[in-house]
């Protein structure tokens, strides 16, 4: 085992520190098993030479005829019922190993899931950009599965097969050197064997774990996509991605059952010439006067006690095999860092006046990429900031800049005068509210999603929110009210009612600054003057920024930056960025002039 692989190895064993006295519980079980074990064949062997008197039967010229066995039945007697007790204690301890092993199993599974969950929930929007969902659920489920068949079966059946082989061992030794030497000389054989299994073995399992990921991606993906995969009829180009994930699944799963499936046989064939070997050898030790019939019987039950501990050592490999694999792919979760660190000791912001200044902000998601270049945004307490620009000139990037979803690269953010690098996170969140343009509800009722932010929220908080989102009618006119099943991500609803609820859900923040990331795009114009009704009564006191698509926000907005390239290209009002005829009076002229004539052919004069 290389350096690198017993780390994996000793880091999996150490989580089970914190359940030291039920380890060393599970070894006192041990080592009473063991002791009930070995019992077995010194018993037998006490009985066949005590219990039985050979009395042989000679001729007149000094030639055996026959030989009597007379056996004392007191001691055969005390012997069976030695026997009965040894083998209701054995069941007894093995209950007990196996229960607490399984018991430290589970234990350090439950760990390791929650420890998964709680660190992906700390990373960085970068950290969950680069990642495929179907890989870390594989790596929260069955990687977590086969590390807990490490510490619970693995390890704790090979402490107790070394501990039996070395009893057995030492015991038989006593009996007789040479025929102990033909039974164990075996033993180095079968290490051999197994170390050559596991590293055979070792790439095997981690391809079929990164498979498991990987078709658990192509499922996530078709299930999520499944409107569109219908909407293009393209269920067979689907079938044939899933399926040739799990032809090369099976193929590669099949290979490692017909490894152990050789595997297996040659433990057997091994075992099989070793009791051959031992019942040849002891007969001459017999014979010559070194042994006595019950050696002989003890030495053939040590090598049926140690039969199946010996086979077993091939599935113990397998499994430190697979939990190297596995072990592997969970750390590179728990030692994955978030790009978005917290200072030691920061303190909590406070947030006031809500004032946002963005100081020569330069940002890139690489040193190779850069996404934002020098920008400078002042947003006075109050104010509302709308960001427009074409696809991909860094709207999101600013906003997404303020909670710390990712850091500055250069420059600063500063709420009411404090960096945000220098505060709490969590309190920094709590003093921003989001609408993100990918709306995602939870599957809950319509108030629990609203008050997901808020869980302490009372039912009339929850439902002034819904009012102003302007979403209360629409939930009040279900049968179930604010008790109505939402679908998984919100599916149950149309957009707009979607949006609204997203709204209500951050409005309960009651947030000193928020951010509108495109959060009208999916409503109508009636939806959306009813929403903007309810928000220009909500921003008053805040600062917003808002990415819009909509001439009636734009209007509104105190300021409006346009982005191009990730650069500030033009700031002003509407009607000062008209008259500049710029980026901006071509975005109005291809987008925005539209909805202005619409809106003035649908509006009353």
């Amino acid at each position: 085992m290389t350096g690198r692989n017993t780390s994996v190895h000793l880091r999996l064993l150490a989580r089970g520190w914190p359940y030291r006295w039920w380890l060393l519980l599970t070894l006192a079980a041990t080592a009473a098993t063991t002791a009930m074990q070995v019992a077995t064949p010194e018993l037998l062997r006490y009985a066949v030479d005590t219990g039985f008197d050979i009395r042989k039967v000679l001729d007149g010229k000094g030639n055996l005829i026959e030989s009597v066995a007379e056996g004392d039945m007191g001691t055969l007697s005390l012997a069976a019922a030695l026997l009965i007790v040894v083998a209701v204690l054995r069941g007894v301890f093995q209950y007990a190993q196996q229960y607490l092993g399984e018991k430290i199993g589970q234990a350090i599974a439950f760990d390791f899931r929650n420890d998964i969950f709680d660190h992906l929930q700390r990373l960085s929007y970068a950290y969950h950009d680069n990642s495929e969902i179907g890989q870390i659920m594989s790596r929260a489920t069955q990687d977590v599965e086969g590390v807990r068949m490490f510490v619970g079966m693995a390890v704790i059946r090979l402490i107790s097969i070394v501990a039996l082989v070395g009893v057995a061992a030492v015991l038989m030794f006593r009996l007789n050197v040479t025929v102990a030497l033909v039974a164990l000389a075996f033993m180095p054989v079968i290490a051999i064997q197994s170390g050559a299994i596991s590293l055979y073995m070792r790439p095997m399992w981690t391809k079929v774990q990164d498979l498991h990921g990987q078709i658990s991606t192509v499922l996530q993906e078709n299930l999520t996509g499944m409107r569109v995969v219908k909407a293009f009829s393209r269920e067979e180009h689907e079938q044939e991605k899933f399926d040739a994930k799990a032809q090369d699944l099976f193929d590669i799963s099949f290979k490692t059952t017909l490894v152990q499936g050789i595997n297996n046989p040659v433990m057997l064939s091994l075992w099989l010439l070793s009791m051959g070997l031992v019942f040849w050898v002891g007969a001459r030790e017999i014979s010559a006067g070194n042994m006595t019939p019950g050696d002989m019987v003890a030495f053939q039950v040590y090598l049926t006690l140690l039969q199946m501990p010996v086979r077993m050592l091939g599935f113990i490999v397998n499994m430190f095999a697979r939990a190297y694999s596995a072990g592997t792919r969970i750390f590179e979760i728990l030692d994955a860092e978030s790009s978005v660190q917290e200072k030691p000791g920061a303190p909590p912001i406070r947030v006031e006046r809500g004032e946002v200044e963005f100081a020569n902000v330069s940002f890139g998601y690489d040193a190779l990429a850069s996404v934002l270049t020098d920008v400078n945004i002042h947003a006075a307490p109050g104010e509302m900031i709308a960001l427009l620009g074409p696809t991909g000139s860094g709207k999101s990037t600013v906003v997404n800049l303020l909670p710390r979803f990712y850091d500055v690269t250069e420059g600063s953010l500063k709420i009411d005068g404090q960096d945000v690098r220098d505060v709490q996170t969590d309190s920094l969140r709590a003093a921003i509210g989001v609408v993100q343009q990918d709306v995602f509800l939870f599957p809950a009722t319509i108030g629990d999603n609203i008050r997901y932010g808020q869980p302490g929220a009372t039912d009339d908080e929850v439902m002034e929110a819904a009012k102003a989102a302007r979403v209360h009618d629409y939930i009040d006119s279900m049968p179930d009210g604010y008790d109505t099943w939402v679908g998984e991500r919100g599916t149950t609803l149309s957009g707009g009612q979607r949006q609204r609820v997203a709204i209500a859900r951050t409005l309960l923040l009651n947030p000193r600054v928020l951010i509108f990331d495109d959060s009208t795009s999916s409503v109508d114009m009636r939806t959306e003057f009813l929403i903007q009704e309810a928000l220009n009564n909500l921003m008053e006191g805040r600062t917003t920024f808002v990415i819009a698509q909509r001439l009636r926000t734009v209007q509104q907005a105190d300021q409006i930056i346009v982005l191009r390239d990730g650069k500030v290209a033009e700031r002003g009002t509407h009607l000062e960025l008209l008259e500049s005829g710029g980026l901006y009076r071509e975005i109005y002229d291809l987008e925005l002039r539209d909805q202005e004539e619409a809106r003035a052919a649908v509006e009353p004069v």
